[in-house]
């Protein structure tokens, strides 16, 4: 009986205990049914995310208690992200509005971020950056956050995408030194240059798409599929990306489960696949002078594609 729930931690047992055996699949954001479950009762009772285990034995009111089964439930019946449920999501330690507009923050480069990207920009003084792909505009704005000194440009061809960046540069108050421009990749940003450019492109496949679970109906295709191999934008990038990089400068680009493919069609080509804490995730990094070297064999095997 659902009645017997008291305290916090009994809501978030129960909601943990509710979406696993609901077989939800998990991985926006969270990659497991407690951690969802935590951040959807703390949503929901207005509390911070990392409020104190002490308060786990704190008593809910009955209008509490219905709120929070209200949302659980949801999130069965619906099949919707937690981040959706919510308005809200966490990247790289920051608070940012997430709706379906954008696919939901949730890249291993936020990793990246907070440790400077380390090794690659050691030695490599950055003024301007571009989140190439931003969405939501997360990685763009973790960023400018965790960079005061960086200006830093947020790129989507999404109008409702950048509309949601935009909300995110307003509510995380970096507006002065980050701005969001509407651009096919590069196609409108004819003259920008800039020391380092990340991007979390389109890379999964047809196929796995058509394999996704339930959760990923409700974020935009537009910002999940590139092709037969998923590697249509990655590509693309890799092409343009040198016209808009300083000579000293570095892409950090993630292609996901696409690595093998890429790594398959260019061989040769410089890529450092970067080691999270939980591993290799399929984001490489690369100095510029290492994608002109190999420009020709990039600039072919876009060119067998059409």
């Amino acid at each position: 009986m659902t009645s017997e729930l008291t305290t916090i931690i009994d809501l978030i047992r129960f909601g943990a205990s509710r979406f696993a055996a609901a077989g939800l699949t998990f991985g926006h954001s969270y990659d497991n049914a407690l951690d969802e479950a935590t951040h959807l009762v703390l949503h929901a009772l207005h509390l911070p995310h990392d409020l104190s285990p002490a308060y786990g034995s704190a008593r809910l009111t009955a209008a509490e208690k219905k709120s929070v089964r209200k949302l659980i439930e949801r999130r069965i019946r619906e099949r919707k992200p937690v981040a959706y449920l919510t308005g809200e999501a966490w990247f790289a330690g920051l608070k940012f509005k997430s709706d379906e507009r954008a696919l939901v923050p949730r890249s291993p480069i936020a990793e990246s971020i907070q440790n400077g990207f380390s090794p690659w920009l050691d030695a490599t003084p950055v003024q301007r950056a571009l989140d190439l792909c931003t969405g939501s505009g997360c990685i763009g704005i973790a960023m400018a956050v965790h960079n005061p000194d960086w200006r830093v440009d947020l790129a989507d061809i999404s109008d409702k995408a950048l509309a949601l960046a935009r909300e995110n540069i307003a509510f995380q108050h970096v507006g002065e030194r980050v701005r969001a421009l509407q651009s096919d990749l590069f196609a409108k940003l004819d003259g920008e240059v800039y020391d380092l450019i990340v991007t979390n492109p389109p890379y999964v496949t047809e196929r796995e798409f058509a394999a996704l679970p339930p959760e990923y109906d409700h974020e935009p295709k537009l910002g999940l599929t590139a092709g037969a191999d998923g590697l249509d934008f990655a590509l693309r990038i890799l092409d343009q990306a040198p016209r808009h990089l300083s000579a000293h400068g570095w892409l950090i680009c993630e292609v996901g489960e696409s690595e093998r493919a890429l790594s398959a069609l260019l061989p040769k080509l410089s890529l450092n696949w970067i080691e999270f804490a939980v591993g290799q995730m399929g984001v490489f990094a690369i100095a510029r002078a290492d994608i002109v070297r190999h420009a020709k064999a990039i600039k072919m095997a876009l060119e067998q594609r059409k």
